[in-house]
């Protein structure tokens, strides 16, 4: 059985890092000319990796499956970043950031990881202020900040409209220049096929390059580099249904698990509680709507199941259910943090509330969110100034006017806080090959705390993998450039060819969505807020008959030389079926309840999550063992020396 090192630097948790870095290698300048890095993906921590290490002086070629580079979760996030910069003089500080993203997470987070991004956030404001990121601003100057879910401090920064759209700006401009300045290569409508693994002479097999496809030609073609960066997010759109962008995908981390790469707790999917509610069954898509929302919105249901069922059947509006008749269960059930508990918390006492009858939408799958009281204590301009262009939004798709009516709202699949399996320096269980932003595990736990998400990505990109990778480049100065005629390059295109042409003859009736549809609703039934083992066990069932289906009666129309949409999606759709299996997996072996991991046979008798430290305080990391075959579990330790783990608490 393989071993685990996450190479956690000794000393006390304050300073790791500065000792990390104060007795890292080190690549000189004249030295980074010579060495190659691919980054794969080009969101937020991709586009700010690939952006730093070219201003550092190494060659980087940075992939891009968009015509430039994009975010992957909805326009209608408008979010935020935390930092623990204490701007508000309200007991804020980076121990204070940290023990709230480890209590976010419920505690199945590495210690070392979390702190030290704590410790980054204040850079990151200070970074993308100095791009021009049009933060918002009081009065006087000084940067604003809110709070967000599961925190009781305002640590949230945020710039008008969409933060990690501009946040992205800020990167992609840096990204620009060092493109300007020939030290960036940018491929554009690029996405990489399979991870390329050359033994060095001492016969250990290390990450040197990628096969991709070009999308518009359908070309396959080689890239080599002396280490492989991939930031390409998460893995939420297995559930067809998602926040995320619609070309979001967990292919590349896929490629790199088959090639053995761990992949770490699957299971840990997070709900978003505040979405649209899903109407009719032609989406493709769910729009999120931020959760800076729940800071002056309030969320009720009725008390009265007579009033649900006559709001459900169109037969009265909210505004005829006075104040008395009021569920506001959030309040009632976590007194301290109120609407502002973290998500997984809000959305399971959603689906709690639905699934008793109280729902509001005709489905009876909403709640409300309600800013009539917001109006009435701040005025209807006050509230338009934070949240205008989210009520535009949100009036354009429901046509219900939110300053007049109760917006409706019900938790859909997010952020997911799985993902390849990382040491303190990023590295995969792969040399050479690391993983950043969504697209690693490292660190949310079994929850992600809002506005944690940007943070990461950014703390990544900016502020960790240039240093960590250097670690590992120094001792690769002398290894020359690859040439991609070598024999590993020509076994993993031909392997790549030989899967595109063997889904372009199997010539059935299913379109690749029809089929994607049905995975979802599978995901989402038996893996979604609730599992248990029977469903868990089900689900991997009907995943066997979903794979079954996509190779006897998948139709993929067009050619695979030249630019097909659908052959994209069908790769991608393997991927998710896949990925869907180890959440199965990964859900079935842990028996217990912990952030966005809720087993139901596992809860207090309140509804919380009920976790078992004793048996479950590990990383989950899933090995690859071959096609048709369960994955080996091997098992990361979390030991806590800095905190005292326990039950989680938002009612005092």
């Amino acid at each position: 059985m393989a071993t685990i090192d996450s190479k956690i630097p000794e000393g006390p948790l304050a300073e790791k890092w500065s000792n990390y870095k104060a007795h890292q290698k080190l690549v000189n300048p004249a030295n980074k000319r010579k060495l190659d890095i691919i980054v794969v993906g080009s969101g937020l921590a991709g586009a700010s990796a690939a952006a730093t290490l070219g201003d550092l002086g190494f060659k980087v070629k940075c992939f891009c499956i968009q015509d430039s580079p994009r975010r992957a979760h909805s326009i209608a996030a408008q979010g935020g970043i935390n930092a623990a910069k204490n701007y508000q003089n309200d007991g804020d500080s980076v121990y204070r950031l940290f023990y709230d993203t480890i209590k976010g997470g419920d505690y199945r987070s590495r210690e070392a990881n979390v702190y030290r991004l704590a410790e980054v956030s204040n850079n990151i404001i200070d970074q993308c202020v100095a791009q021009g990121v049009p933060f918002a601003r009081e009065y006087g100057g000084t940067l604003a900040n809110r709070s967000f879910g599961g925190a009781q401090v305002s640590r949230t920064f945020y710039a008008r409209g969409q933060t990690g759209q501009q946040l992205l700006l800020g990167a992609y401009s840096a990204l620009s220049y060092q493109v300007h300045q020939g030290n960036v290569e940018l491929f554009t409508r690029c996405e990489m096929l399979d991870l390329v693994m050359i033994k060095d002479e001492e016969g250990k097999e290390r990450a040197r390059g990628i096969i991709y496809r070009d999308l518009v030609t359908g070309e396959i073609k080689r890239c080599s580099a002396h280490a492989v960066v991939i930031g390409t997010g998460g893995y939420g759109n297995t559930y067809f249904l998602s926040t995320n962008a619609m070309g979001s995908n967990g292919s590349a981390a896929m490629q790199c698990y088959r090639k053995g790469a761990w992949f770490a707790n699957p299971a840990f999917a997070q709900i978003h509680p505040t979405c649209i509610p899903v109407h009719g069954d032609k989406q493709s898509k769910l729009t999120l709507m931020s959760e800076s929302l729940r800071n002056d919105g309030r969320i009720w249901v009725p008390k009265k199941i007579e009033d649900a069922k006559k709001l459900q059947k169109g037969e009265i509006s909210p505004n005829d259910i006075p104040d008395e008749d009021r569920d506001f269960y959030l309040e009632r059930r976590y007194p301290a943090f109120g609407n502002l508990v973290p998500r997984d918390v809000a959305s399971r006492a959603a689906k709690e509330r639905c699934d008793k009858g109280y729902g509001v939408n005709n489905t009876g799958l909403a709640v409300f969110l309600d800013f009539k009281y917001a109006i009435q204590r701040l005025g209807k301009q006050a509230v338009a100034d934070k949240y205008g262009n989210l009520f535009d939004m949100y009036e354009e798709i429901t046509d219900v006017n939110p300053y007049e009516n109760p917006m409706m709202i019900f938790p859909a699949i997010h952020y997911t806080m799985g993902g390849i399996w990382v040491d303190y320096e990023l590295q995969t269980s792969i040399p050479g090959l690391f993983a950043i932003g969504e697209c690693n595990f490292s660190d949310h736990g079994a929850n992600r705390l809002g506005a944690s998400a940007l943070m990461q990505g950014l703390a990544d990109g900016y502020f960790v993998l240039p240093y960590t990778i250097q670690n590992y480049l120094a001792d690769q100065i002398q290894v020359p450039r690859f040439s991609t005629d070598l024999p590993e390059f020509d076994a993993a295109e031909k392997a790549v060819k030989e899967k595109i042409a063997k889904i372009m003859s199997i010539n059935g009736k299913r379109s690749v969505d029809s089929i994607h549809k049905e995975l979802g609703h599978i995901m989402w039934e038996y893996v979604g807020m609730g599992r248990t083992k029977e469903s868990l066990e089900t689900a991997l069932k009907k995943l066997d008959e979903v794979e079954k289906t996509f190779w006897s009666d998948l139709r993929v129309p067009g050619d695979a030389q030249t630019l097909n949409v659908e052959l994209e999606k069908a790769l991608r759709l393997l991927d998710f079926i896949e990925i869907g299996k180890l959440m199965a997996y990964d859900g079935l072996n842990r028996e217990e309840s912990c952030g966005g991991h809720f087993r139901e046979e596992h809860q207090t008798p309140e509804g919380e999550a009920l976790r078992h430290d004793d048996k479950f305080s590990y990383v989950a990391c899933w090995n690859y063992q071959g096609e048709g075959k369960a994955p080996e579990l091997l098992k990361e330790p979390l030991n806590y020396e800095y905190i005292k783990v326990q039950t989680r608490n938002y009612k005092n």
